[in-house]
């Protein structure tokens, strides 16, 4: 923390500048989130438009994803020596431009590759972004300074998405990713404006930034994410037939409950800012046990259709309130290597998304029903408290 802090570069002069700092990334973290999630909602357009089946189509979902995991390491690692700031406009600028290259992309080929291309910043991105936030701001308020950035993350599920679709339906799967650049070149433009110019890092280097992988304690954090955040994605990826099979909704209500999983995000997020400022090990603790609670009480509930309303809600707020403490845990066990190690925290929770519909899809094939991804999930969040706890007595032990 100490080294970060003397890393510190020259910070806006007041809070009103260091809001307009952070909102500028925050918009960037909006345009990255509509653009990751609405694709789930456009996949038939996508798919008739480009002439494949839907879950052929789905594979486009799977190249995004493979960009952030690539992406997070190579482009920070690229980037090592650049001031943060030129970093963050030149990731932007790649999302941008590969956005704009999915609008022409007239076979699923090179829609496949141009979603590869748009999802390589993704991670470095809110790498980046994260530790410019906690430069703006007092050591004790970097856990709400990172949830602010995430917050445009949340706030995409809950407005960005459902306008992204809704623009895609009405107007064509390829306005999506217009909207999209659009909102990558406002971010530009705010970036510009109210992030204040610092400097290179002193003695930056890419073998300075690589170093971070030498770190047990930022393997162990990361490893917390891919297993503790996976019960999370297993409920996500099954919600809409969890809801319809289990709950009895009617599919026309599926909108409004994505929704409020969204809006639970929002809270989380914010709550989990506070959390993280208070302890940040702590936070993860009591966070990670209160997911796998809720997952529990997700599958013995959702059958009750006020339940399932009110543990929707809960669900994705347990999930978001973990994002803080994981992404300001990195900045701590990473000194002289921030940025790399929580770029790193992108990848992770892509390939929890991958883990959770994995082996949520497995015990819905063993014949399980669809609670039985919400129980997996909470035998994974169990996992990740257990590796947290490790991690916890590695730090009390003096280990790196």
């Amino acid at each position: 923390m100490s080294l970060l802090k003397s890393q510190r570069g020259p910070t806006p002069s007041s809070p009103n500048a260091v809001a307009w700092a952070i909102l500028a990334l925050a918009i960037g973290g909006f345009g990255i989130g509509t653009t990751e999630f609405a694709m789930m909602g456009l996949l038939p357009n996508v798919a008739e438009g480009v002439g494949v089946s839907v879950p052929t189509a789905g594979h486009v979902i799977s190249a995004y994803a493979l960009g952030v995991v690539v992406g997070a390491p190579l482009l920070v690692a690229i980037g090592a020596k650049m001031p943060r700031k030129t970093l963050a406009l030149g990731l932007m600028g790649l999302f941008t431009v590969g956005n704009l290259l999915s609008v022409f992309a007239h076979d699923y080929t090179t829609l496949l590759v141009t979603r590869f291309i748009a999802g390589l910043p993704h991670g470095a991105f809110f790498g980046v972004a994260a530790v410019l936030a906690a430069s703006l701001v007092a050591p004790s308020k970097r856990g709400r300074a990172i949830s602010m950035v995430m917050m445009g993350l949340s706030i995409a599920n809950v407005l960005g998405v459902p306008l992204a679709t809704y623009v895609g339906q009405q107007f064509g799967w390829r306005w999506l990713f217009v909207l999209v650049a659009i909102i990558g070149v406002i971010t530009m433009v705010c970036i510009t404006a109210f992030i204040p110019t610092q400097g290179a890092q002193p003695g930056a280097s890419l073998r300075k930034e690589l170093g971070a992988l030498r770190r047990g304690q930022v393997w162990l954090t990361l490893l917390v994410g891919v297993v503790g955040f996976g019960g999370f994605f297993a409920v996500y990826t099954y919600v809409a037939n969890t809801m319809t099979d289990v709950a009895g909704f009617n599919s026309g209500f599926l909108p409004v409950i994505v929704g409020l999983y969204g809006v639970g995000m929002v809270v989380g997020n914010y709550i989990g800012g506070r959390l993280a400022d208070w302890s940040v090990m702590g936070s993860i603790y009591a966070v990670m046990s209160f997911i796998a609670a809720m997952l529990v009480l997700y599958a013995a509930s959702v059958h009750i259709q006020w339940m399932a309303l009110l543990m929707i809600f809960v669900i994705g707020a347990s999930g978001a309130m973990l994002i803080p403490s994981l992404q300001t845990r990195l900045l701590d066990v990473s000194p002289g290597a921030p940025t790399l190690a929580s770029s790193l925290n992108h990848s992770a929770l892509n390939m929890a998304n991958a883990l959770g519909a994995f082996v949520g899809g497995l015990v819905v094939t063993w014949g399980w029903g669809y609670t039985a991804p919400a129980l997996v999930g909470a035998v994974l969040a169990v996992l990740g408290l257990g590796i947290a706890l490790l991690s916890g007595l590695l730090d009390k032990a003096g280990k790196k």
